[in-house]
């Protein structure tokens, strides 16, 4: 009697190892799971805020842009003088009736691109202030539209 229950120990030990094994590699493909979700996760947030500093240099290049324009065409040309209204070219655009009042405001669209570009001149007694703010993108509906302004005054 005594060599069969020997036995019976035997197998019951050899059938928990395998149980074991199995455990072990639960376990290790569970972390490896983990491990690559991770770095999924981390590689997304980076695309995104790559992306995001992108469109702010896209706002911040039309916001220039649209400030030098102006700032060329008061200086140069004295085109927002007070009295009567002008006709300005920028980027190969032409935009009429600026000028005539303490206040111009022009928009400039960067066509093909989708920048854009809008331009406030103020002539107020003995200053000018030209502010400029740019966008990645001119259409308002947009939720990654990123605005960018410059202001200049002298």
């Amino acid at each position: 009697m005594y060599p069969s229950i020997t036995k019976n120990k035997k197998n019951t030990n050899k059938n928990q190892k395998h149980g074991f094994t199995l455990l072990m590699a639960m376990i290790i493909s569970s972390l490896l799971l983990s491990i690559g979700i991770s770095i999924y996760s981390i590689t997304l947030k980076e695309l995104i805020l790559s992306s995001h500093g992108r469109n702010s240099q896209f706002a911040f290049y039309a916001a220039d842009t649209g400030l030098e324009c102006a700032l060329y065409w008061d200086i140069k040309k004295n085109a927002f003088s007070t009295t009567t209204p002008s006709t300005i070219e920028c980027d190969g655009k032409t935009i009429e009736n600026v000028g005539g009042e303490p206040i111009s405001t022009f928009n400039i669209d960067f066509s093909p691109e989708p920048f854009c570009a809008t331009v406030t001149v103020n002539k107020s007694d003995t200053k000018t202030i030209i502010e400029s703010r740019g966008y990645n993108t001119c259409d308002l509906a947009n939720a990654r539209r990123v605005e960018r302004g410059m202001r200049i005054t002298y």
